[in-house]
């Protein structure tokens, strides 16, 4: 059930949410407990029951808000931004700043795909994610900035060719961030364009450390 929460009930919630996923990304989501969950606040169960019904839960809230709070950094990046493809560079920059500051959640991005009743929150989160990319493919489309293709196949590969750098270069490297986008918007750009892009020119393909 939904509460009606006051300002400081919201930040104790996003307290709860904010330390359990760093513990279930330490420690797991199956090892990891609610009371040391609590323990870890310094507050009772009764504090975690007030807010999630269940650690699964807490684990779905988790999920979908992680989602939710990258949406919002791309949507703030790109603002009122009118051209289609200036709006992927401004969303893949974005995104590449979001998983640089949360490189935890991919240890539970990775468990939650394992698990059916968490792999379905991921596909739904993803589907909002192809449904952004899509439009902006389409307006680019419709405007001749790009050849007609599949725009959703088109945005499930600029989608994938994004994570794997930051998985690569941010979460299991340390290549700054500016450089990986470099690489990340080259590529994009350059295959949407036919190989031309106003985007980075010349950037070195990062090595992973």
């Amino acid at each position: 059930m939904k509460r009606k929460l006051t300002p400081r009930g919201r930040a104790r919630r996003q307290q709860i949410l904010d330390e359990a996923a760093r513990l279930f990304a330490e420690r797991g989501y199956h090892p990891t407990s609610v009371a040391e969950i609590v323990d870890t606040l310094g507050v009772g169960k009764g504090v975690f029951y007030w807010y999630f019904e269940s650690k699964e839960d807490l684990f779905l809230e988790i999920l979908a808000s992680s989602s939710q709070d990258l949406r919002r950094l791309q949507q703030a990046a790109i603002g009122d931004e009118p051209d289609p493809l200036r709006r992927i560079e401004l969303g893949i920059r974005a995104s590449l700043e979001w998983f640089r500051e949360h490189r935890h959640l991919f240890n539970l991005s990775q468990f939650a795909a394992t698990e059916p009743r968490f792999a379905v929150v991921l596909r739904q989160n993803d589907a909002v994610a192809i449904d952004d990319v899509t439009r902006h493919l389409k307006e680019a489309m419709a405007d001749g900035r790009i050849p007609d293709q599949d725009p959703a196949m088109l945005a499930h590969a600029l989608v994938g060719a994004t994570r794997h750098l930051a998985r690569t270069y941010l979460y299991h490297g340390d290549v700054p961030v500016d450089l990986v986008a470099d690489v990340a918007v080259g590529f994009v750009l350059g295959g949407l364009l036919g190989g031309t892009t106003g985007g980075v020119r010349g950037a070195e393909p990062p090595q992973a450390r």
